[in-house]
């Protein structure tokens, strides 16, 4: 079975944020929640980096380590999802997540943010019996259609990929070599505590 991972590759990302928009509106994820969003490091100064981040799904999730209340579990793809309603919203997880992926849906005192929202990699939730109940909560489920998450497929610059992690691997791989250099696979050894070797 395929195990699923996202790839940045910064040298190509010219921060057109058609990523966020897609995750957006594919998912109709509520005002004030980006699921995918994109920074920019070393803003104005030389090696200026834009990034698309998001829930990578790391291997060993440090979100699922410290949830109290063990929502957060992995698909037979390596896709990390959680359940909404096993979440208490503590905000564990938004603390170890080296990523920032886990988010609050609102403002407020603790108790008044809500359950916490992440990437599900298109992947839905836990709800496969009832679609509609899982659309409203975790968004489109586009792994079950055989399709990849919409924010990689509509990267202009693909920049963003996102499947197999040995397929992206080789693409990356390829890259490099075409290019002579890479500024590396942002996010990929911190998410799956492997290097992409050129």
């Amino acid at each position: 079975m395929a195990r699923m991972k996202f790839l940045c590759d910064a040298d190509r990302c010219i921060e057109c944020n058609a990523c966020v928009t897609a995750c957006k509106n594919e998912n109709d994820v509520p005002w004030g929640i980006n699921r995918r969003r994109v920074v920019t490091v070393n803003d104005g100064k030389p090696g200026e980096r834009s990034v698309s981040m998001a829930c990578m799904h790391c291997t060993d999730a440090p979100c699922a380590a410290v949830c109290p209340v063990d929502c957060f579990y992995t698909t037979a793809d390596a896709v990390v999802l959680h359940s909404k309603d096993l979440c208490i919203g503590c905000g564990y997880c938004f603390y170890a997540c080296p990523f920032g992926a886990p988010q609050y849906p609102r403002v407020g005192n603790f108790g008044s943010r809500g359950k916490m929202d992440k990437c599900t990699f298109c992947a839905a939730g836990p709800e496969q019996d009832s679609p509609e109940i899982e659309y409203q909560k975790y968004g489109a489920n586009r792994l079950a259609e055989g399709k990849l998450p919409l924010c990689a497929e509509m990267c202009s610059t693909k920049s963003l990929l996102a499947g197999d992690g040995e397929i992206i691997a080789e693409i990356y791989k390829e890259r490099v070599t075409q290019r002579g250099y890479g500024s590396g696979a942002w996010g990929w050894r911190t998410a799956y505590r492997e290097t992409v070797g050129v």
